[in-house]
């Protein structure tokens, strides 16, 4: 289905009945990252997953899309489908983006997982990272992907899912430049959203891949210090729904009953 957020064509899929669950993909992925989670969530909640701007089949919007625009589409989207209360889930990305999601709209939050995320903004080291991407970008926008992607994998998980990485490959390869260069801008200004952790009325999950490649894992820990944050470890790298995909989709089940 598609829903017009300020004359930019958005694509979203809502399917099942109960109380509702968001899921919000990550940086050069699109909504269809979560088909078979989905696919099991929607046995007993309403699941919403939506192409975040320049992404999948949502239009751009711009030329940086910041966490605080992508969440005010996802805002808007939801209020076209009426809906009230809701629990969020973010992978990476997506997970900067449902933090924005919380500030903006707190009273409707029943939950919250961020996925291989953090509530940390860029470090200097990383803004530095984020600009060489976009000079990548500009040189050459597949090569900048087919290099990526599998990176976010665990080192022995490149070799063990060449099939799966191909696929986000190549759903990647559909984007824009001005799409990955929007994202990767839109990240790098991204504030602090660690305070959350410790005034959110609600549960919140925090999913780790032990091996991430992406982020660090003391860091990750030391964000959880003294809040309600629940933790659930994974063996592996970025990519918990593929690498770790039943224990993921249990772990989700699991908290979704938990935000009843």
């Amino acid at each position: 289905m598609t829903f017009s957020y300020k004359n930019t064509s958005v694509y979203y899929t809502s399917k099942g009945i109960g109380r509702a669950i968001v899921l919000l993909h990550g940086f050069l992925e699109n909504s269809s990252m979560w088909n078979i989670i989905s696919e099991e969530l929607s046995k007993k909640h309403h699941v919403i997953c939506i192409d975040l701007l320049g992404h999948g089949k949502t239009e751009n919007h711009g030329y940086i899309h910041t966490m605080k625009e992508q969440a005010e589409m996802v805002v808007a989207v939801l209020k076209h489908l009426r809906l009230r209360k809701y629990i969020v889930v973010g992978h990476s990305m997506g997970g900067y983006i449902a933090l924005e999601f919380v500030k903006l709209v707190s009273k409707n939050i029943k939950g919250l997982c961020l996925m291989n995320s953090t509530a940390l903004p860029d470090s200097e080291e990383k803004k530095i990272n984020r600009d060489r991407a976009i000079t990548a970008v500009k040189q050459n926008h597949k090569t900048f992907i087919r290099i990526a992607i599998p990176m976010l994998f665990s080192e022995e998980n490149r070799t063990v899912f060449t099939t799966e990485i191909k696929e986000i490959t190549n759903e990647a390869l559909k984007m824009s430049p001005q799409g990955i260069i929007a994202a990767l801008e839109g990240m790098k200004i991204r504030k602090n959203k660690a305070s959350i952790y410790k005034n959110a009325d609600f549960p919140i999950l925090m999913i780790i891949g032990k091996q991430d490649p992406a982020l660090d894992y003391n860091s990750l820990i030391a964000q959880t210090k003294n809040t309600k944050v629940e933790v659930v470890e994974f063996p592996d790298g970025h990519m918990s729904h593929i690498e770790n995909k039943d224990a993921l989709t249990t772990s989700l089940i699991s908290f979704a009953k938990h935000c009843n």
